[in-house]
């Protein structure tokens, strides 16, 4: 039934006091289009509810009538949520949030998201305040929602080659002090936060690690992250907190893992397609992962660092990147203030070593001068430079700007955290930590790579506790380290052909990219084919083109 049907206008209202947009505007995403798989992407973030309900039930959540509310536009699209902007005839405006269909865990991603927002909230962090909420679509806008407060004021991203740089050191300065705020609050377990009347809701009982405050039960949940539910992952039945150790939260997510393959697995070729010529085409089995699973749970307990006070459960955004700090010039200082941290879905607790790290969209650890915390500059230069080498400039200088703040902010005022940071032991047990976690995808090299570099290094993970557990033959690792060295060319090649293009994240552009961006795809795809003379090389590379459309559905 269409929503133009189900709906139904009080008789006082037009249907142009509705809403600004058309219904499909609501109910599609609109933001940008993907390269591969585009028609199944746009499938994934339709979602279709009574708008007129939500905003009654919107209205109803800050003391108002649905005569109150004057519209409703959408006012951005993210990863897993449509965000629509309310106004009310008096001029408040608030928002509401619904996810996608392809959004999970849906009730727990929602009612931990609430219940972290307003426990920090109450803890004086720059937090939007929600107003209700609904885990679950059994309501009269037939979807899951969050409403909350507008954060008035700018995304960083959207300012921040136009700041001087002491506002945004200053910027990055706030991020860290809120930051060592946020890790100095102790919880008793691992998980996600929840209220423990959200969590009776969905079990019928009691359940979690009960958090008591003055005036409101909070209590720590099932781990939210998205690879611990992504797929046919949610249908099982595995333990997702709350940890109560260290060892605990470091073995979950590989144990569900193996969970899945132990059900559901079966040889896959790589889903990463750029790497399939690597593997001569060849499946890879779902078994040989198993096997590094296992042994990554053999190693799992010597991760655990000596130091005690690394092994604290603590809380940090999931998500800390320019596009979910909201600013405001500060009209009593004249400087940009944090005004707001949004987005916080699938926040998770985890001990601090395993939490700690520069943010994604901030660290740049990749570049000779960020490692050694060089202050950057601008080269002298810069206006002699044509356009696009002036741009490639600006672009490492700022990359290194935001790298060298946090970092150096972190060392003065969030010690523990830099000490975490920095330590070369726990940066790997990080990247081992995330890779036996991670969904099976076709490949298990990644995971063996590190293995064995724990193996070698046994040493220095385990202080002489205990011997290795695992052990590889000296042909075994020969060859592992030679497949690493295989695997870069093809690595570096599609990087360097995403930077051509222009795409992101699972090959997203935007709308006015789009057929450039595919154009080019296709011009790249030809001209790359041509040069292959073998007519069987040339069809198996064809038949695995990393920007053609493919079934998805084996490897979720």
């Amino acid at each position: 039934m269409s929503f133009l049907v189900e709906f139904h206008l009080p008789s006082e209202l037009s249907a142009a006091a509705i809403t600004s947009d058309p219904p499909d505007n609501f109910f599609n995403y609109t933001s940008g289009l993907w390269l591969v798989n585009k028609d199944l992407r746009l499938a994934e973030r339709r979602r279709e509810f009574n708008v007129g309900e939500l905003r009654r039930l919107a209205a109803q959540s800050v003391g108002r009538t649905f005569k109150d509310v004057a519209n409703m536009v959408k006012l951005d699209e993210g990863g897993f949520n449509r965000i629509f902007l309310i106004t009310m005839n008096d001029g408040f405006q608030m928002v509401a949030r619904i996810p996608y269909p392809v959004t999970v865990p849906k009730f727990y991603a929602i009612a931990s998201e609430v219940a972290t927002m307003r426990f920090l909230r109450a803890k004086g962090l720059p937090v939007p305040e929600v107003y209700g909420y609904s885990p679950t679509s059994d309501n009269a806008a037939l979807t899951e929602y969050i409403f909350m407060e507008f954060v008035k004021g700018t995304k960083l991203t959207d300012i921040f080659m136009e700041v001087k740089e002491a506002d945004l050191a200053s910027v990055l300065r706030q991020i860290v002090q809120l930051e060592s705020r946020m890790m100095s609050i102790s919880f008793p377990a691992g998980g996600s936060l929840y209220y423990a009347d959200d969590l009776k809701k969905i079990s019928g009982r009691t359940t979690g690690v009960q958090l008591p405050l003055t005036d409101e039960q909070f209590c720590v949940g099932p781990d939210t992250r998205l690879h611990m539910w992504f797929g046919r992952r949610s249908q099982l039945d595995v333990d997702r907190g709350p940890y109560e150790n260290a060892q605990a939260a470091l073995t979950a997510a590989a144990q569900k893992e193996i969970a899945y393959l132990q059900r559901f697995g079966r040889p896959l070729l790589p889903f990463r397609r750029e790497r399939r010529e690597a593997y001569e085409y060849k499946k890879q089995s779902h078994l040989d992962h198993i096997k590094n699973l296992e042994r990554y749970l053999l190693v799992a307990p010597s991760l655990v660092p000596e130091n005690s006070s690394l092994h604290a459960f603590s809380i940090r955004h999931p998500d800390l990147q320019p596009s979910n700090v909201m600013v405001s010039t500060s009209p009593d200082s004249g400087r940009l203030e944090i005004v707001g941290l949004i987005d916080w879905q699938h926040t998770t607790i985890l001990p601090l070593f395993l939490l700690a790290g520069i943010p994604d969209r901030l660290q740049n650890y990749d570049d000779p001068a960020s490692q050694l915390l060089i202050p950057p500059s601008l080269p002298p230069d810069l206006d002699k430079l044509d356009e696009a080498k002036q741009m490639e400039a600006i672009g490492v200088y700022y990359a290194r700007l935001f790298h060298y703040h946090y970092a150096k902010d972190t060392e003065e005022l969030n010690k523990l955290h830099h000490d975490a940071l920095w330590d070369s032991v726990c940066i790997f047990i990080r990247r081992l930590f995330d890779r036996a976690g991670a969904p099976w995808e076709g490949e298990t090299h990644d995971l063996k790579e590190l293995l064995v570099e724990a193996s070698e290094r046994w040493d220095v993970f385990a202080q002489a506790r205990m011997p290795c557990p695992i052990k590889f033959e000296p042909d075994d690792v020969r060859k592992t380290k030679e497949f690493s060295e295989r695997l870069q060319l093809p690595d570096e090649n599609f990087e360097g052909l995403r930077r051509m293009i222009g795409f992101e994240s699972e090959t997203w552009v935007p709308n006015e990219g789009y057929d450039t961006a595919k154009a080019l795809a296709q011009t790249l795809k030809s001209k790359v084919l041509a040069r292959i003379p073998e007519a069987e090389v040339r069809e198996k590379f064809e038949a695995n083109w990393f920007l053609d459309d493919m079934d998805e559905k084996d490897y979720m």
